[in-house]
């Protein structure tokens, strides 16, 4: 039991770096002359970032945000050739399970998106499946697709309907123009904007909340709810939630929350238990 740990380790990748410490794994998109442009071997690195958050038990919380003035500007141009020209782009299997993207909500773990930039194609389906969007005042965002002769790729069309609504949706996907944060978050696709040099503190400062102050094995759960539970009916999301109520009040992570509220000291958690959930 305790809190997660503060030892910190960087590693610096071809096209990101992955930044752990305080609970918090930061992955960095850094191409920053192409504006983070998405290249099958940033796809690669990325994967290999998300896993290896996963699989570390000091990791609580994963940050993606973008180096330079960019989030993440679709992919590179390079690659898009590449796929007019009929070669792969990446070598990962089509199946859905192994699509790259579905990556971070399969996590056990929350991802903050600091969208710092601009956003379009895939970098905006990239933003789209974090769990929560911290975004700059004045970034751009675009999908892009109906522009370049694309259809909406890696499953955001059913993702974006739930996160804004059919109208919305429709909209964004159909006409493929340029919104900005300020009116993305009117329609509740970023949770706040945020002057420039803000956005990525702001995230950080909340990610390392939630990986002081909340249960790791709870936030699991409640994220497995939250994807799940699109696809469910009431009665299925009420009866799912009444089994696992029942299950963790009597668990160690509801122990150890109820005695330091009336403490009035910070929480130690257990660390995350997969198996309250299991894929």
């Amino acid at each position: 039991m305790g809190c997660a740990s503060s030892v910190h380790r960087v590693e610096q990748l071809k096209t990101l770096t992955y930044e752990r410490g305080d609970g918090v794994a930061v992955v960095t998109l850094s191409r920053p002359d192409r504006l983070n442009a998405w290249t099958r071997g940033m796809e690669h690195e990325y994967r290999w970032a998300l896993e290896t958050a996963e699989a570390d038990d000091d990791v609580r919380v994963v940050v993606l945000t973008g180096a330079g003035r960019g989030f993440c500007a679709g992919a590179d141009f390079e690659a898009l050739d590449n796929l007019a020209g009929g070669q792969d782009y990446g070598d990962a299997p089509r199946e859905t399970k192994d699509n790259v993207f579905l990556l971070a909500p399969r996590l056990s773990k929350p991802v903050v998106a600091a969208v710092n930039g601009a956003a379009a194609g895939v970098g905006f389906v990239l933003m789209c499946y974090a769990d929560v969007r911290f975004a700059a005042a004045g970034a751009k965002f675009t999908t892009a697709f109906a522009r370049l002769g694309l259809p909406a790729e890696h499953g955001v069309s059913w993702l974006l309907s739930r996160l804004v609504g059919p109208g919305h949706a429709a909209d964004l996907l159909l006409s493929g123009r340029v919104l900005l944060a300020e009116e993305a978050a009117e329609m509740g696709l970023v949770n706040k904007v945020l002057p420039f040099e803000e956005v990525l503190p702001a995230a950080l400062e909340y990610a390392k909340s939630l990986a002081a102050q909340t249960s790791p094995t709870s936030v699991f759960v409640l994220k497995r709810q939250l994807w799940a539970d699109m696809e469910a009916t009431l009665g299925q999301a009420t009866a799912r939630s009444v089994d696992l109520m029942l299950e963790m009040i009597a668990g160690p992570d509801f122990k150890e929350g109820t005695s330091a509220f009336q403490a009035k000291r910070p929480p130690a958690f257990p660390s995350l238990n997969r198996s309250i959930w299991p894929d």
